[in-house]
């Protein structure tokens, strides 16, 4: 297995607002936990590389997947992915996931969803990290167009006919052309634990309702006002050639106890492609 195997995780299912989340903890029986978010279209098992030193410097480390993403279940026909829904889906999660101290982290989606829980829920983390996750740029338009634009995306959903992988090669191709530095192995473990079979084929555990468009104009300022009710200490991790809005600056600053550090030579998916290099940093980071 890529990533290291020292440590494997215990599996297991957690429910939490009606829908069954599928969990894994690294180094189980330890006392303080960090627990790892992932991003969109991601999955809990994109941890397991930065789990293993983690849990060799005496961590317990959980991962879950959100819902309609990995194992954990889609939310079914007349649902949707508003993105407070994951914000929810935390509230309803920690206190199963980890009693006493707690450490987050969360990269792309899963750091945005991170910061308006850890604004809301004062006190529960004892830091934040953020990995390329400050959230997405501002929305350049009026909100009545990106309503519509959403009942379009919506309409064509259901319009369209499901696109099936042909094999788990195919998979490792298409995750290794959006990331070419992604080594092989690393790209099968991914594409193995991101897919299931399906008449015909393999297809992505995610929802594919997830590939819509957005109906809610993403608001810097809104933003910016839970950055600013984060107490928790919080690192900023950034790749060197990741993805970064034209306020990053601002929203860093907007953070009342933060700190930035830029990992070199790797893009958005720092914990695919650096696992090691972002659990130094985040050990660095919890003390």
């Amino acid at each position: 297995m890529p990533f290291g195997t020292k440590h494997q995780p215990v599996e297991r299912t957690l429910t939490a607002n009606g829908l069954k989340h599928h969990v894994l903890s690294w180094n189980d029986a330890a006392g303080t936990t960090i627990v790892c978010c992932h991003g969109f279209l991601d999955q809990a098992w994109s941890f397991q590389g930065v789990a293993q030193p983690l849990a060799d410097a005496g961590f317990r480390v959980v991962a879950f997947d959100w819902r309609g993403h990995g194992e954990t279940e889609h939310v079914g026909r007349g649902g949707y992915y508003h993105f407070l829904d994951y914000v929810l889906d935390l509230h309803a999660l920690m206190p199963f996931l980890a009693s006493g101290d707690v450490h987050v982290v969360g990269h792309s989606m899963g750091g945005t969803a991170v910061s308006l829980y850890a604004a809301t829920h004062p006190g529960v983390a004892e830091s934040v990290t953020l990995v390329e996750g400050l959230g997405p740029p501002a929305f350049d338009g009026e909100a009545p167009d990106k309503a519509r634009t959403w009942l379009d995306s919506m309409d064509r959903f259901w319009r369209r006919e499901p696109k099936l992988l042909t094999d788990l090669a195919d998979a490792v191709r298409r995750l290794r052309m959006a990331n070419p530095a992604m080594p092989t192995d690393i790209a099968y473990f991914l594409a193995e634990k991101g897919t299931v079979e399906v008449d015909g084929g393999l297809t992505w555990r995610f929802d594919p309702l997830h590939r819509t468009t957005s109906p809610s104009p993403f608001d810097p300022a809104e933003f910016g006002s839970f950055l600013a009710r984060i107490e928790a200490p919080t690192l900023v991790v950034s790749g060197e050639r990741g993805f970064r809005t034209a306020d990053h600056e601002a929203r860093v600053a907007a953070l009342p106890n933060a700190k930035e550090i830029v990992l070199p030579d790797v893009g958005h998916m720092i914990h695919w492609l650096q696992p090691e290099a972002l659990a130094e940093a985040i050990l660095s980071h919890v003390g």
